[in-house]
């Protein structure tokens, strides 16, 4: 099996949300290759780029698909949160050996509005013409959903970090019934190889009950690993270094097959 791995990161990051597992892999003999999504390459105190409100997920994956195919190898996929859902996607294109779903957005036909959920992107909601425009949460709504489980000195130093994301990508994700061009549908029978589905048991942006739903939908392939005592930024927390060798030891296993 290939040793590159193809890391995703989700909404409002970039490289940097990799930095822990990069280092992790690359001392085990893994070759990271870490991209950034399109008009992701903006600071926090950066405007966000014209296009980006309207930029589809569909066009975050069609880059993706290039950077691929440019590698010469099918590689391992792997994807964190909405990074998640874009590694489905390209992995239900044949362009994965193995992939790996880290606490993952969910596709089309998976309900994710939750409580918890809707809370977390409320500010964005609240302001008319969501679907068009760039947005970011609120330093608050961050904390609440996907850092809480971190100290406050790193909270501030990683929303420091975050950039504006795609109001329309998250439309397609969260409200998917409504989006005629089904931007966010995955064809479960395309997913062939292996793939390893992570959840966040107090993970409340992507709930380990939806996430436990991804995993089912590839079931005849899937593995599924809940982690206790881990939430959103399952990649930062304390503790991080047990699941990315939880991570590890499944694609060795992969590797020996």
């Amino acid at each position: 099996m290939s040793k590159t791995i193809f890391m995703i990161h989700g909404m409002w990051g970039g490289p940097w949300n990799w930095e822990n597992y990069k280092g992790f892999f690359e001392e085990k003999g893994y070759n990271c290759v870490v991209p950034t999504l399109r008009h992701h390459d903006a600071g926090f105190d950066d405007k966000p780029h014209p296009d980006l409100g309207t930029t589809s997920i569909l066009d975050y994956a069609a880059d993706l698909e290039e950077e691929i195919k440019q590698l010469g190898e099918m590689p391992i996929i792997m994807g964190h949160s909405m990074g998640g859902l874009l590694a489905q996607m390209l992995t239900a294109r044949g362009l994965a050996k193995t992939a790996v779903f880290i606490t993952p957005a969910s596709p089309r036909g998976i309900m994710s509005i939750t409580p918890s959920a809707l809370w977390s992107f409320k500010s964005a909601f609240l302001r008319w013409g969501f679907w068009r425009k760039p947005y970011r949460q609120s330093f608050k709504e961050a904390v609440y959903s996907m850092m809480h489980l971190i100290d406050k000195d790193q909270q501030k130093e990683c929303f420091g970090r975050f950039c504006h994301e795609s109001g329309r990508a998250a439309c397609e994700i969260g409200f998917w019934l409504l989006d005629p061009k089904k931007a966010s549908e995955v064809d479960e029978s395309h997913v062939t190889c292996p793939v390893l589905v992570v959840a966040g048991a107090e993970d409340r942006i992507t709930p380990a009950s939806t996430v436990r739903k991804v995993a089912g939908k590839y079931a005849d392939v899937s593995t599924y690993m809940e982690m206790e005592g881990h939430a959103h930024w399952i990649m930062g927390e304390p503790g991080w270094q047990d699941v990315a060798d939880e991570v590890a030891t499944w694609l060795d296993a992969q590797l020996k097959q």
